[in-house]
């Protein structure tokens, strides 16, 4: 834990005992007091009752009831002061213990928060640092060659334009991501099968390449142009990390009141021990399992995870080395639209 939220959880868990003991002694004292006086009430009654026993003249002695009312009030008194006390020792240990729990319950989210942007933050810096170290390079050794020539300094140009390139993209991803992580996404019915087909003749590829099988059209609850961005994601993951000849398949269907995505691509797969890891920013299992130049940053799946989760939905991949991996996404059915369809 780092120490400004160790120092909050403290400070944290002060101010809650501090309520408690408050409101404790609070009704502590107006205990006492109504105890007191109900005590006294019941002395003074049952004195006023004993010396109106006909009885009492003929005893031998007399009693100082004053005295032992007053006696009887200060023990009854002492003995409440003494089991409060204990009350309130108690409540200062078990309320202590249950205010640190309270702080930490409720500094956890924040906490995670913080460490994830720290992550987000280190990681978006070695990311952009990479670029830009390319371009400054380049362009500093251009100023210094005094004889460089129109083409020399047309390769320069161009090499920086896929930079640029490359830094748009990350800044566009970064962005999406940082839309995703605080969206409040406007929920309507989706044709999963009509935005799918939607995205697959964006990309304009033959059906040897890309091939759709969907028997059922699932409508699920969701946002449409989240939905596409996921399954764009998905479908740009497949192509990248497949042979360029191979055939990435694509199954939509119904499944215990979800509907379903399924793609499958061949190639070298992801290892067992690095399957955890692919939906975590910034994290690129292997980079030689890339075609050429299609090189990501390590966003594209951490999206993907974000947009399902704002779905209530679910999404996993399972990947045979050498031979295939394949991605699942499943997202609630909009019940309610499916049986106006049906009728």
């Amino acid at each position: 834990m780092p120490s400004i939220f160790r120092s909050t959880t403290v400070r944290l868990t002060a101010w809650y005992l501090l309520i408690l003991m408050t409101l404790s002694l609070m009704f502590s004292v107006i205990i006492y007091h109504m105890a007191s006086g109900e005590v006294s009430d019941r002395l003074q009654r049952f004195q006023t009752n004993l010396q109106q026993q006909p009885d009492l003249e003929m005893m031998p002695g007399r009693f100082n009831f004053a005295a032992l009312r007053l006696s009887e009030l200060n023990q009854a008194s002492t003995n409440m002061v003494s089991d409060l006390v204990y009350i309130n020792l108690f409540v200062f240990a078990v309320g202590g213990f249950a205010s640190y729990i309270l702080a930490r319950r409720n500094l956890l989210p924040i906490e995670r928060a913080h460490e994830a942007q720290s992550r987000f933050t280190s990681d978006a810096s070695h990311e952009l640092r990479t670029p830009l170290a390319v371009m400054k390079t380049e362009l500093e050794v251009a100023l210094m060659d005094k004889n460089a020539s129109a083409d020399s300094l047309r390769q320069v140009i161009v090499s920086n334009l896929e930079e640029v390139d490359k830094l748009s993209k990350l800044s566009q991803m970064l962005l999406n991501l940082s839309q995703f992580d605080h969206a409040k996404l406007e929920i309507e019915p989706v044709n999963l099968g009509k935005v799918v087909r939607g995205v697959i003749a964006d990309f304009d590829l033959p059906t040897s390449r890309l091939l759709l099988n969907s028997k059922k059209h699932p409508v699920v609850r969701g946002n449409e142009t989240a939905i596409a961005e996921l399954v764009k994601i998905l479908i740009d993951n497949a192509l990248q990390y497949s042979p360029n000849d191979s055939l990435v398949v694509i199954n939509i269907q119904k499944q215990d009141g979800f509907g379903a995505f399924e793609i499958t691509n061949t190639g070298a797969g992801i290892p067992a021990d690095k399957l955890p890891h692919i939906f975590d920013r910034f994290y690129r299992a292997d980079s030689s399992r890339t075609n050429g130049d299609h090189k990501g940053y390590g966003l594209g799946l951490a999206l993907a995870k974000t947009i399902v989760q704002l779905h209530h939905g679910e999404l996993s991949v399972s990947s045979t080395p050498g031979h295939q991996t394949i991605f699942n996404f499943t997202l609630p059915l909009n019940t309610v639209f499916q049986a106006k369809t049906k009728s």
